[in-house]
């Protein structure tokens, strides 16, 4: 049996996590807790094989008064929280970084590969990619890191831009076909990655996606479907749009960013068990 914490007793990430591993409770008995304050120092870690680093300042902001905040939680506490559990005995530490560590998307097409550099545009993409930094020197056979860098999240009970657009494909009788690329990962998917990755004790630096690229108006026209609804899909607003790229809303709805697919093949068990279809149906239903 694994024994599991994860920090960040109320992340989406982390309680989607608990419940999927609870589907098998003779394999994993897991634990929570929140790092809201310094009573999580006192915690022991000794008698967990696995701490799953989940908490942290998760939204964008550009208020500049926020960005001391972003460094002490994303950055300082996620290295806090990897010595304690070095020092008193932890195996494996897993980190949940972000596709934000490569900065914004483009308006033109922009794939990512194992060859291209981290170029946060943002205190929380920068403060992510530190802490990565921070913790990379503490690897050791018997300490194992893992850090993860998903693209978009999504799943029933999501926050950010997904149920912004599912509440847009709802109400909206008309959706601009802008033809971009966005790599996605549903979080039934993510959570299996995970699984695997805890099952085989692994260790480095991944890149899990959905199987698809997902266009935007496709995933606003499909929500809307599984819905019932129809929406239309015009170009007539194409021209204005791309005028307004480098606007933050603009560039994360109509954005392109894509991790090149092989990046993402993991070749000891399929984490890909949600199609896109699936994926939107049990989201939305």
């Amino acid at each position: 049996m694994k024994n599991i914490l994860i920090t960040g007793k109320n992340s989406y990430i982390g309680t989607s996590l608990e419940n999927w591993l609870m589907r098998e409770p003779d394999k994993y008995k897991i634990d929570k807790i929140s790092m809201k304050d310094g009573s999580w120092k006192e915690k022991d870690f000794s008698k967990y094989d696995v701490v799953f680093h989940v908490a942290g300042i998760a939204h964008v902001s550009s208020d500049p008064k926020m960005e001391d905040l972003y460094y002490k939680v994303n950055r300082d506490l996620t290295i806090e929280t990897a010595e304690k559990a070095k020092v008193e005995g932890v195996k494996q530490f897993i980190f949940m970084s972000s596709i934000i560590v490569y900065g914004d998307s483009s308006n033109g097409k922009r794939i990512i590969d194992r060859n291209t550099d981290p170029t946060p545009s943002n205190f929380y993409g920068n403060s992510k990619l530190q802490a990565e930094e921070g913790i990379k020197h503490l690897e050791t056979d018997d300490f194992k890191i893992v850090v993860l860098r998903p693209p978009m999240i999504y799943g029933k009970g999501s926050k950010g831009n997904y149920p912004r657009l599912a509440n847009m494909a709802r109400k909206i009788p008309v959706f601009p076909n802008i033809d971009n690329e966005r790599s996605m990962i549903h979080i039934d998917n993510l959570c299996e990655f995970i699984k695997v990755i805890i099952d085989n004790e692994e260790t480095g630096l991944y890149f899990p996606q959905n199987r698809e690229y997902v266009k935007t108006s496709e995933l606003v026209e499909t929500i809307a479907e599984v819905h019932g609804k129809k929406i239309m899909m015009t170009r007539v607003f194409n021209p204005v749009l791309k005028l307004m790229f480098g606007i933050g809303i603009v560039n994360k709805v109509f954005g392109n960013l894509v991790y090149e697919k092989s990046m993402s093949d993991y070749d000891k068990a399929g984490y890909q068990i949600r199609d896109f279809r699936d994926s939107i149906e049990l989201t939305e239903k």
